[in-house]
């Protein structure tokens, strides 16, 4: 058999998921794509094989028989697969750690940090897993879990990592450096929208009643695109403090109105088993994550604190002093 036919890897994951579930959307959220990317490696793939694997009825696909006859094939094939490379893993299982976390979290908040972790502690391999589900550590080869929520994980050990609050950021050079001073200024400028945060919570903090929630503009559906398009200058952004922090220290984001916090029902919580819990390396990174919680809030004080001019001082300081946020 030459190997050299098979089909591309990627290819065969996103048919297997969408088989499973029959559903494109529903594959897409499993392998963390796009709608449009499963569809696209579908169809490359029912090219390739010269076959129809599903038949499309609007939004509704199902399998053909051949679909379904090659779906079981391949669900045995990537079984094998996966558990030959569980198996390699297993052998090297103490040395890692893994941990599961938002990708929003993981890309604003862990990334720009991680690396004192790893060069304090060599003898482990780190894996971070960027993801939006929930963790089932019955079934996950996971360690540790950073969630945001309400704290109700019964059976775990849970602790309270870190509070949230939301605020309004912008460039410093948004509209040429004169920034809003005052709240109802908002109601005049272009409001950044974001699927997972409105702004109304935080227009009842600062007593705006009569600002409604914006209804125009693109709605950021990443946080990290969000705060991209306000470092740009497009606007002014509601935003996370645990995202936003790094780029504030580093003065490209300007919190406004130091004084009034936008509410937030959930909160990061740092999640075990009590099993895990007792483990060198878990220890290891708890210690860790909560020496930086505790050093991402006096920096968060004093950017708030300092001007955005100031702020960039402070941050170009300690880039050359290698001591980042």
């Amino acid at each position: 058999m030459d190997l050299r036919q098979l089909p591309a890897l990627n290819a065969l994951k996103a048919f297997e998921a969408a088989a499973r579930h029959e559903s494109f959307s529903r594959a897409a959220d499993e392998l963390f794509v796009t709608h449009g990317a499963v569809s696209h490696q579908i169809r490359a793939l029912e090219a390739e094989l010269g076959v129809a694997l599903f038949t499309r009825d609007g939004k509704r696909v199902r399998l053909t028989e051949t679909g379904r006859r090659y779906a079981a094939q391949v669900h045995d094939a990537l079984s094998q697969l996966a558990r030959a490379t569980q198996e390699i893993r297993a052998g090297d299982r103490e040395r890692r750690l893994v941990v599961s976390m938002l990708s929003s979290f993981a890309a604003r908040w862990v990334t720009p940090r991680i690396g004192r972790f790893i060069e304090a502690h060599p003898q482990w391999d780190v894996e971070l897993q960027s993801t939006n589900q929930l963790t089932d550590f019955a079934r996950d080869d996971v360690d540790v879990a950073i969630r945001f929520g309400y704290g109700h994980y019964p059976g775990l050990h849970a602790e309270l990592l870190l509070d949230e609050i939301y605020f309004p950021a912008c460039s410093p050079h948004f509209r040429g450096g004169k920034l809003p001073s005052d709240p109802h200024e908002l109601a005049d400028l272009p409001l950044l929208r974001s699927d997972d945060e409105l702004w109304r919570p935080w227009f009842d903090a600062a007593g705006l009643a009569d600002v409604p929630e914006p209804k125009r503009g693109v709605l950021y559906q990443d946080s990290s695109n969000l705060l991209q398009a306000a470092m740009d200058g497009q606007g002014v952004a509601l935003v996370r403090r645990s995202l936003a922090m790094h780029e504030i220290t580093l003065g490209r984001l300007v919190r406004l109105f130091k004084d009034i916090d936008g509410p937030s029902p959930w909160r990061y919580y740092f999640i075990c088993t009590p099993q895990r819990m007792q483990t060198e390396r878990v220890q290891a990174f708890r210690d860790w994550v909560f020496d930086e919680v505790a050093r991402f809030r006096r920096l968060y004080e004093d950017a708030c604190e300092a001007g955005p001019l100031m702020t960039a001082a402070a941050a170009a300081w300690r880039e050359r002093s290698g001591e980042m946020p």
